[in-house]
């Protein structure tokens, strides 16, 4: 699931970079890569609309990284909890 999101959200960034910034594909995707690895922007933007669309694009990479984490490692925290008994319920 994770992966899944990656991979949509590098899609959603390399057309973007593409169409708005005007940048070849592979700096697209270079720009897009770098932007949810929270490295931030390689080329530079000369347009409002490439601004615009770089800034919401930021903003969504902080949650789809954030929500990708988060599916990755829920499992792990679930067999922990399971390894050391710590139950949700509290006795009285």
């Amino acid at each position: 699931m994770a992966l899944i999101i990656i991979i949509i959200s590098l899609t959603i960034g390399a057309v973007g970079f593409h169409f708005t910034v005007d940048l070849s594909w592979i700096d697209s995707f270079f720009n897009a890569s770098m932007i949810l690895g929270g490295m931030g922007l390689i080329a530079p933007i000369n347009n409002d609309s490439g601004k615009i669309f770089a800034s919401f694009f930021a903003i969504y990479s902080g949650a789809a990284f954030l929500s990708s984490i988060a599916i990755f490692i829920s499992p792990i925290i679930h067999r922990a909890f399971h390894k050391y008994h710590i139950d949700s319920k509290t006795e009285d």
